[in-house]
């Protein structure tokens, strides 16, 4: 019931799929509000994405303001199809990161990565994330491989199934289950270390 009620919510602002749907239709139409409400429910969520992927605020906010460019020049292509908006957006967002990536070939993380809000979580990540505590698992995660760091982020702190996982990496889910399962095999590993 927990998951209907999840799947049913849009990120942030506590949004209903359908209305999500009736702010996209409108944003694909021109309307300046819709596509201000879009920029608003999902800054947030995006510009923490970035800001894990990229580690510094200035490159993050520089791509943050990219990926919602890039949506407004597009969302007019926006299908709903296989995926929500917001694995079409994480997409972008992933994609200018990799751009990044190949033209700087550098990464220099900050100290503080900037939390999403909390969303509805589980029960299970909640209790680790307490029992190893946030920063602890950051520090965790930056041993594993860049891959491995993006679906365990997309999967556990902003909510998205394997298929949005998938749709946003531009892998196929077996992919990201393998990823998953791998980097949480080593975490599980790193743990285990005294």
């Amino acid at each position: 019931m927990a998951n209907e009620a999840a799947a049913s919510t849009a990120p942030g602002r506590g949004m209903s799929q359908q209305e999500l749907r009736q702010l996209v239709d409108r944003a694909q139409k021109g309307e300046r509000e819709a596509l201000e409400e879009l920029y608003l429910v999902h800054f947030d969520r995006i510009y923490s994405y970035l800001h894990m992927s990229v580690g510094n605020r200035h490159d993050a906010e520089d791509l943050t303001t990219q990926t919602f460019l890039k949506m407004l020049e597009s969302v007019g292509k926006f299908r709903w199809r296989s995926a929500p908006f917001s694995a079409w957006l994480f997409r972008i967002a992933h994609n200018l990161a990799m751009d990044h990536f190949r033209a700087n070939r550098r990464w220099q993380p900050e100290e503080e990565v900037p939390e999403p809000d909390p969303g509805e979580g589980s029960a299970a990540e909640e209790e680790a994330l307490e029992s190893i505590g946030r920063r602890s698992m950051l520090e965790l995660i930056e041993n594993l491989s860049h891959e491995q760091q993006q679906v365990l982020t997309l999967k556990f702190v902003f909510n998205f199934s394997n298929g949005e996982v998938a749709t946003i990496l531009g892998k196929t889910e077996g992919a990201v289950k393998s990823l998953q399962h791998r980097a949480l095999a080593a975490l599980q590993r790193q743990l285990e270390q005294p």
